[in-house]
């Protein structure tokens, strides 16, 4: 066997890991902080049982009304009581409920609005009809619902100062005042034990929230390794079946055309300058496969730029073909990341086997310009050409497309009958590999 020809690749070769893939660069602080708001507004008792909570602001507030058309009052009064009661009612709908439902900083914002519109409108109700105060069991919920424990318990306080102040008032001839002010106290001593029993069962839930989230990034990051490692796994396979199958059949090949062209006479001009390009396709193709195995960049761009690989197979395609073919470069030809050049060589091997396989064509000429921004590739035949509103493109084609989309580029072909085709592909140029 020739030295030149090895038929092994070694074991390290076939073992070596895989260029590893890019993952997503890890959430920052504010977004794992939105992230981690969005998924206890979703959980929150509050948003998921809001549709419990309208049944009972709509309970109180029929009962409130009721109350306040059954009291002997002043016609005025009566509807002053009856429109600011009637006011909170869009003001809820409106402003308050999306406000429950909603997740960030600005709710807390204006969620402080809203609860100084509401205790507005209670206080203009309560002080019409004391008895308007049973529909604070409905307000005080809201006030946390929208503002964090400290902050719930001034609104809910004024709610009860007012309710308290009202009833006094109402019954200042009885010794209304006294019992006013007891009320009072004593539901702003309820409200301060409720509130640190809320404050403690909100902050375990803003806890087990961030526990959750936490959980949540974790299963997705485990999640990521576990296909990364399938990836790897898969391409291991493939690494092996590769040098299994398709570099051992190129190296045989290649003893196959060495074989022939020995027993070849020195008269053999034209079959021996075949068997020669024969003999150096299979030994490039043997490296791509080697190349692959070993999780290296393509051969062609080992020992070379993107445009002399490009002009070599440029000049194969015409060796091969016996047509005309031409390689032009534009722009400063400068390094690229390794996943952008082996995207536009095999949009470039692609296209020229496609003229070789069907365009008939006289020439061929293949293009490379450099832009500030991105690289354009374009290859055009004058060959027989073709519809492509008829024809969506083989194999080849659609590989090239998937390779050019994961790039984030475009590919264009255009072509029409008898006026030949050209590929276009446009690939954005990220940062430079160091």
């Amino acid at each position: 066997m020739s030295d030149n020809v090895p038929l092994a690749v070694e074991q390290r070769a076939v073992s070596a890991p895989p260029a590893t893939t890019s993952t997503a660069p890890p959430a920052s602080g504010d977004e794992l902080a939105v992230a981690q708001a969005t998924v206890r507004r979703e959980r929150d008792a509050w948003a998921s049982s809001l549709g419990r909570w309208d049944l009972f602001y709509a309970v109180l507030f029929a009962g409130t009304l009721l109350i306040v058309e059954a009291s002997t009052m002043s016609t005025t009064a009566r509807v002053i009581a009856a429109v600011a009661l009637a006011a909170m009612v869009p003001w809820y709908l409106l402003i308050g409920r999306r406000l429950i439902l909603a997740s960030g900083p600005q709710p807390e914002i204006r969620g402080t609005i809203y609860l100084a519109g509401i205790v507005v409108l209670f206080a203009v109700a309560d002080s019409q009809q004391p008895n308007v105060w049973f529909i604070a069991f409905a307000l005080c919920p809201q006030c946390y619902q929208l503002a964090s424990p400290r902050r719930a318990i001034v609104p809910a306080a004024a709610m009860n100062l007012i309710g308290g102040a009202s009833i006094g008032y109402a019954n200042q001839s009885r010794g209304g005042i006294e019992s006013a002010a007891g009320l009072a106290i004593c539901g702003i001593a309820f409200l301060l034990v409720y509130s640190g029993y809320i404050t403690r069962i909100i902050t375990q839930s803003d806890e087990r929230a961030n526990l959750i989230a936490q959980l949540d990034a974790t299963r997705a990051e485990l999640s990521q390794v576990s296909r990364e490692a399938g990836v790897m796994a898969e391409r291991q396979r493939l690494a092996t079946e590769i040098h299994d199958t398709l570099a051992q059949g190129f190296s045989s090949i290649l003893m196959l055309i060495q074989a022939a062209d020995a027993q070849l006479g020195p008269e053999a001009g034209t079959a021996r300058r075949q068997l020669d390009l024969a003999a150096q396709t299979a030994r490039e193709n043997l490296a791509e496969a080697r190349s692959l195995v070993t999780g290296l960049a393509p051969a062609h761009l080992e020992a070379s730029t993107l445009a002399d690989a490009l002009r070599r197979i440029t000049e194969r395609c015409g060796a091969e073909s016996g047509i005309a073919a031409s390689f032009g470069l534009a722009g400063d030809d400068r390094p690229l990341s390794a996943a952008t050049e082996v995207v536009l060589l095999r949009a470039g091997q692609e296209a020229l086997a496609n003229v070789r396989k069907h365009a008939v064509a006289a020439a061929v000429t293949v293009r490379l310009a450099y832009a500030c921004d991105r690289v354009r590739l374009e290859v055009t035949d004058d060959g027989t050409g073709f519809d492509p509103a008829l024809v969506s493109g083989g194999y080849g084609l659609r590989g090239m497309r998937t390779r050019v989309d994961e790039a984030g580029g475009t590919v264009t072909v255009r072509s029409a009958p008898t006026r030949g085709t050209s590929v276009l592909v446009e690939v954005p140029v990220p940062e430079v590999a160091a």
